[in-house]
């Protein structure tokens, strides 16, 4: 049969109604077991596939989750993906998954593409500044999840780790070992509240330390490798350079570990590295990487838990959810 099938296809081939094809197939309870069987079989013979698009319009479900990330290519939202997969899949969902690449126009169009795919969800890990974009999901009257990166608005939902208090025992192990001129790289926007809280708690620790707060000691970079290098060369031409390093990324992190190498400088002996985030490599280098854990797959595993606790209570809908896990500090040889 040339083209795509359809129920009329079957209905004809059967002898019988395109409507009673549709009941057939969609499981309406008054089609007789033989009948919906004769269907189905009918179905699979000349393999045809159901519309999903339609179906989902008619029932208000599609049963397919958008997820967002800033991008795959890290351990740590391939682990937050995979822990929302675990916990949806098992409850019927599949997932769509988008990539911004930390670009609020691109994030922007993804959550078009989403609203237009009539996704049940969204969850997010947002690169945006403004909260423009996202607020057509909620106008779109989609349930709309934070994880790792969120912005404050109201009814949504969020699951994040307490970034203050990583900046915060980052900084804190840094100074417990002797560590006094400690510079720290952001390793993303500001604006953004991950990034702000681990500062936040960076400076915390040194007011609470009695270390002087060093503007010149703060560096603003993306997370990348190359990233991590380059705010070595700036450091390291101050007139007083710093003894250790807290970047909020691992990247950046290894960037500047490859940097200080390359310029003879010895690591952890003259300068002491700690990342975010522990991902894979941070253990598996001959100089591995002081990190903090962030707990990824936990963190999808609870995130996928708060939406179908909301989905399948209506009571909790409108109920705004906070979670926030507790990060570790992971020692390794990169720091004294």
């Amino acid at each position: 049969m040339n083209g795509k099938v359809t129920i009329y296809d079957i209905a004809k081939k059967l002898n019988i109604t395109a409507a009673t094809v549709s009941r057939a197939l969609n499981g309406n309870q008054n089609i007789s077991e033989k009948t919906r069987k004769m269907v189905l079989e009918a179905a699979h013979e000349m393999n045809y596939k159901q519309n999903k698009l339609a179906l989902a319009l008619k029932s208000g479900r599609s049963n397919y989750i958008g997820v967002i990330v800033p991008r795959i290519n890290t351990n740590f939202f391939g682990s937050v993906i995979r822990g929302l997969e675990e916990e949806l899949n098992a409850k019927g969902f599949n997932i769509i998954i988008t990539q911004s690449h930390n670009d609020e126009a691109m994030e922007a169009k993804n959550i078009e593409t989403l609203i237009d795919s009539h996704v049940d969800a969204i969850f997010i890990s947002s690169s945006s500044k403004s909260s423009k974009a996202l607020q057509k999901v909620l106008d779109a009257k989609i349930p709309l999840i934070f994880f790792d990166r969120r912005k404050i608005m109201d009814n949504v939902s969020s699951v994040t780790i307490d970034d203050f208090t990583g900046g915060y025992m980052a900084t804190k192990h840094l100074i417990d070992t002797g560590c006094r001129k400690i510079a720290h790289i952001v390793s993303g926007p500001i604006e953004l509240e991950i990034f702000r809280e681990r500062h936040r708690g960076y400076q915390q620790a040194l007011e609470d330390h009695h270390i002087e707060y060093r503007k010149e000691y703060v560096l603003k970079t993306n997370s990348s490798i190359e990233e991590g290098k380059r705010a070595v060369d700036i450091l390291f031409n101050l007139p007083e350079k710093p003894d250790a390093i807290f970047s909020a990324s691992d990247f950046v992190a290894l960037g500047a570990i490859q940097e200080l190498q390359a310029r003879n400088i010895k690591v952890p002996e003259e300068v002491s590295v700690i990342g975010f985030a522990n991902e894979p490599f941070t253990d598996f280098l001959e100089l591995s990487i002081t990190t903090v854990d962030q707990f990824p797959l936990e963190m999808g595993r609870t995130a996928a838990r708060v939406y179908l606790n909301q989905e399948t209570n209506p009571e909790n809908k409108n109920i705004q959810k906070k979670v926030v896990l507790e990060p570790k500090l992971i020692l390794r040889k990169s720091t004294r």
